[in-house]
């Protein structure tokens, strides 16, 4: 069975993560790492500042990592330094932060990396990336996204892979972040962020052209269907080469 320690494990998604490789046949849950000590599972959490000797500990096969992104940086060099393979669904990462995680996995561990692993999402960003080839020429775009109020990175890191596909199929427009005041529409990608109640996560693209609109859309009801895709790949990854993987790899898409 693989073994697997959960980051963010006192957090929501953390707590579902939890709940999902603990009820797999194929994974076992042998620990957490949170900002505070507790259990969850039957499994100690230790606080994050410990991560290194616990790893030591319980020697995990896999890592998954939903936390921040500062925290989530650190647990990736941890992690990759002591040879556990990595599962990451945090996001709102900085170049910087993003290049320090590459350095710290190529040649040394495999790794999913995905800024969301519902399984309906990855294929959602494989139609979008479809109509964006297909409309290219008249259509305007707008992207919008709505997540629960204590979301804090906006847009989501859902929707900006949505503008990384869009830039790659439609060459690099302007990305105008809501709108106010009197200008006349140019050629940019609109987009929209509303954060609210306790909505799981809303993306939508809308291709607008004279006489018609086409609109792509994907919502979320429960946190389950991002987690139940983590553990997928948790149960992926191991034995895989050093190296960053998608979803994509994980789905064969």
């Amino acid at each position: 069975m693989t073994k697997v320690v959960v980051c963010g494990a006192l957090g929501r998604m953390g707590m579902i993560i939890g709940r999902l490789v603990s009820e797999s046949p194929a994974l076992d849950l042998v620990g957490g790492v949170d900002i505070r000590e507790g259990s969850f599972y039957g499994v100690p959490v230790v606080e994050a500042g410990k991560i290194g000797e616990y790893l030591d500990e319980v020697r995990p096969d896999v890592l998954i990592d939903f936390t921040v992104a500062s925290a989530s940086v650190e647990n990736i060099k941890v992690a990759a330094s002591h040879g556990v393979a990595l599962v990451v669904g945090t996001t709102g990462f900085s170049p910087e932060q993003r290049e320090e995680i590459r350095t710290a996995i190529e040649g040394h561990v495999p790794a999913v990396i995905s800024s969301n692993y519902s399984v309906g999402v990855n294929i959602f960003w494989k139609l979008i990336r479809e109509a964006a080839r297909l409309l290219c020429e008249g259509y305007d775009v707008e992207v919008t996204e709505a997540h629960h109020r204590y979301k804090k990175d906006a847009p989501s890191g859902t929707a900006k892979t949505i503008l990384e596909i869009l830039d790659e199929e439609l060459g690099s427009r302007p990305h105008v972040y809501g709108r106010e005041g009197m200008k006349e529409r140019e050629n940019e990608i609109g987009v929209h962020v509303v954060r609210g109640g306790d909505i799981v996560g809303d993306h939508s693209v809308l291709f607008a052209g004279n006489y018609e609109t086409i609109e792509l859309s994907h919502r979320a009801y429960d946190r389950a269907v991002f987690a139940s895709g983590a553990v997928r790949a948790a149960a992926w990854v191991q034995g895989k080469g050093p190296g960053i993987y998608s979803m994509d790899d994980v789905l064969g898409l």
